[in-house]
């Protein structure tokens, strides 16, 4: 990885921390960066970045990051301690501020685009808008399916890019190099697994059909 002392600033690389910077932590960020363009930048050179093009990552100050411990974990409060802190304490039903609204929508490279379909149920919360646009479309996703993108293009959300596979079909597509960049070859490349993957099922059903007559 290449140390850098001074940067200059790319146009991709500041828009990689605009479709980025949401929902995760200045760490997260860093490290995401550094990856993905090979570098080797310290924190606070992307916090002044992020700083200039005024972005903002929707984490508030206090959370602690897996694995740090709180000073004062295992403490109980004393009754003065706990008067002054009652005013500021969450009560029930109270929504943080910083909560996103349904149909709020994120980015990350690995999902594409996400879309806030419901509250209450953490990572559960969110789902591929590719996925809520198909079923929108064609209903409900079977179990061990998946959405892919015809153009390998995870920001194309036409519907006419969505391809529905099987978890089965999309291994039979990376091992075959079945998905192009073309938009009609990786079509041909889904229904070409489709036919692999139905022999294939096919005549393990013969091998198991024979076992069982043995």
């Amino acid at each position: 990885m290449k140390i850098v002392k001074s940067h200059r600033w790319s146009s991709e690389e500041e828009q990689f921390l605009i479709d980025n910077v949401k929902g995760i932590t200045l760490k997260e960020l860093t490290n995401r960066f550094n990856k993905k363009f090979n570098l080797n930048l310290n924190e606070n050179c992307i916090a002044n970045r992020k700083s200039k093009l005024n972005l903002q990552s929707g984490i508030t100050g206090g959370q602690f990051e897996k694995g740090n411990i709180p000073a004062n974990k295992g403490k109980t409060m004393t009754p003065e301690q706990y008067k002054k802190c009652k005013a500021t304490m969450f009560k029930k039903g109270n929504i943080p501020f910083n909560r996103r609204e349904i149909g709020s929508e994120r980015y990350n490279e690995r999902d594409g685009i996400l879309i806030k379909v419901q509250d209450g149920h953490l990572q559960n919360n969110w789902m591929p808008k590719s996925r809520y646009i198909y079923e929108q479309a064609h209903g409900k996703i079977p179990e061990g399916h998946k959405v892919i993108f015809a153009d390998g293009n995870n920001r194309n959300l036409d519907l006419d890019n969505l391809v529905l596979v099987s978890s089965a079909e999309e291994l039979i597509m990376n091992r075959n190099k079945l998905f192009k960049k073309n938009a009609e070859l990786t079509k041909t490349g889904a229904l070409i697994a489709k036919v692999i993957n139905s022999k294939n099922k096919k005549k393990k059903e013969i091998i198991n059909a024979d076992r069982y007559k043995r």
